[in-house]
């Protein structure tokens, strides 16, 4: 039998990026619900390169007597997962909770995931009910949710949901890879033994506009085809075969036809050969593009730069202006 290590202390990791507006509610009602657990607590709220006030108003709370939150203020903007991981170098704690800073998931449901965790899970997630996005970002996330299940094997239902939480050990074996394009949720399943999802209420974003623009999600979706397997290379390879047998048959049926019916039917089928061609052709970019995606990553990955930077860290009355953070 398993023995489930308890949990002594509590960490919550919220990136922030222009979040000025919801800042304050952000933090009164995160401090809230931790106040109710039974464990001590800790907040890192993670700075990724905010254009606004965001930045300042981390900075003032954190400088506060009260040595519960922590800011950590990126050099700039870096993305929403390697805010995380940010944070992550910077917990104590022995479960480690992240949030979004928009209050679409209500910190309140911080202590149902600590209970949740201590019956021995290590990674926690939670599915979104009656979410309240855009239908465009529903779809969107729906396909994802069922492209990441059937690359990884994971039966989880809501990978876009960042309200989740994660034993130390599996934060500790995250911070321990290399790769630098990283999608938390997946990660962190690909390392835990049991895992297991609750249902959160979902709420509509009080302040601001979604930092996902179309182009990112885009991105995003590119990223996690590329970090989850080399699936599409197999398949290109094998699409590659098809048409390769495919465009030798139809070389043999066009000799045929021609031997048959003559040069007049030859020279009525131009236009389908031009078809044929630009079928061909299109192929071969769509498999440039993603060859092209792997050989960035390869790229980014030789490189080996840093994650991130963090510019300065403060704690209580103390500021720490720290050199480079490196994770690998």
């Amino acid at each position: 039998m398993v023995q489930i290590e308890s949990i002594k202390k509590v960490s919550i990791v919220i990136p922030v990026y222009n979040e000025q507006e919801s800042l304050p509610t952000l933090i009164a009602r995160t401090s809230a619900a931790c106040k109710s657990l039974a464990q001590p607590y800790e907040i890192i709220l993670v700075d990724d390169g905010s254009t606004d006030d965001s930045a300042a108003i981390l900075m003032r709370v954190a400088a506060q007597p009260d040595d519960s939150i922590i800011a950590v203020l990126l050099n700039r903007n870096y993305g929403q997962h390697a805010a995380i991981m940010a944070g992550f170098n910077q917990v104590s704690g022995d479960l480690v909770i992240t949030l979004d800073a928009d209050l679409q998931n209500p910190p309140e449901e911080i202590p149902r995931l600590v209970k949740v965790a201590e019956e021995g899970y290590d990674v926690v997630g939670t599915v979104r009910a009656n979410r309240q996005d855009s239908l465009f970002r529903k779809t969107g996330s729906r396909l994802v949710n069922m492209m990441i299940q059937r690359a990884t094997g994971k039966a989880m239902g809501d990978y876009g949901c960042m309200l989740r939480a994660y034993r130390r050990h599996i934060v500790d074996a995250m911070l321990r890879c290399h790769e630098r394009s990283t999608f938390i949720p997946i990660l962190a399943n690909t390392f835990a033994r049991r895992t297991t999802e609750i249902t959160v209420n979902h709420a509509e974003r009080a302040f601001g506009d979604s930092k996902y623009s179309l182009m990112k999600l885009i991105n995003l979706m590119y990223d996690l085809v590329t970090c989850l397997t080399t699936t599409p290379l197999r398949l290109l390879s094998l699409l590659g075969s098809v048409m390769a047998v495919s465009g030798f048959t139809l070389a043999l049926l066009l000799v045929m036809l021609r031997l048959v019916l003559g040069s007049v039917w030859a020279g009525d089928g131009v236009f389908t050969l031009f078809a044929v061609l630009f079928m061909f052709i299109g192929a071969q970019f769509i498999g440039m593009g993603l060859l092209g995606e792997y050989i960035g990553r390869i790229y980014h990955d030789v490189r080996a730069r840093p994650r991130y930077f963090v510019e300065k860290v403060v704690n209580g009355q103390q500021v720490e202006n720290t050199q480079e953070k490196e994770q690998r």
